[in-house]
């Protein structure tokens, strides 16, 4: 298997019907064989049944449902369920257009662990998105490069490619089940010695965005505080 793509889904039954047509789309265009691990956690709309359904005819899509809740929880069970020889994160609204995942893959892009998509690197692209929005990104965006993961213009965009092997050491170490995963797995990723870089990318703001400007932003911050003392804890030796 030479592509795996997981999508966490909790209550995501209006923006799922085209997301899976179009990553259906994209994978048809490619000879490479691929899967696409849809992780359902605790949804009480139809998100289950709309994966359930769309699978029947199309093999390579699967549903996994847990009851757990927590975007972290959902991205950890799928990545380490995947097959794939790179393991591909995708946010269900594709934001980012599907079409971007060929710059994370040979042999467009080599030699790395970990590639994580970026809204601010030279490249990169913002399309309608609130000013208030980027702001509040790069507040956040600060913090982490001062108490966890220097060096990274952009850690919480929610498409993020990882080998096989990268996915093997650093998924079975996270411990955060909300926001913060993405930059306890980073810091992790770091910690363990691999090579992590970022991919510029077209990025689109969704109206119907899951994140609440203010209560997550406080969320995340005490998250990232966590990393630094499950660090000190040695948990992620």
């Amino acid at each position: 298997m030479f592509l795996s793509i997981v999508i966490p889904a909790y209550n995501e039954e209006a923006r799922l019907p085209q997301t899976l047509s179009r990553i259906s789309d994209f994978l048809g265009k490619h000879a490479y064989a691929a899967e696409v691990l849809v992780v359902e956690n605790g949804s009480t709309d139809r998100t289950a049944d709309i994966v359930r359904d769309f699978s029947k005819n199309h093999p390579r899509f699967r549903l996994i449902s847990i009851k757990e809740r927590g975007k972290g929880v959902a991205v950890k069970t799928g990545m380490l369920a995947a097959e794939g020889e790179y393991r591909f994160i995708c946010d269900a609204d594709l934001s980012m257009p599907i079409e971007e995942v060929t710059k994370f893959l040979p042999p467009v892009l080599t030699g790395y662990d970990v590639a994580i998509a970026s809204r601010e690197a030279p490249g990169a692209h913002r399309f309608d998105e609130p000013p208030y929005r980027h702001l509040m990104g790069r507040v956040f965006n600060f913090i982490v490069r001062a108490l966890a993961v220097p060096g990274f213009a952009d850690t919480q965009c929610g498409f993020k490619c990882f080998t096989a092997s990268a996915a093997e050491q650093v998924f079975p170490k996270q411990t955060m089940s909300g926001w913060g995963f993405d930059v306890e797995v980073l810091f992790i990723a770091l910690h363990q010695g691999l090579r992590v870089v970022e991919v510029p990318v077209d990025w689109y703001y969704k109206e119907n965005s899951r994140v609440n400007p203010v209560k997550d932003t406080f969320s995340m911050f005490w998250e990232v505080l966590k990393v630094r003392l499950n660090a000190v804890k040695g948990l992620y030796d």
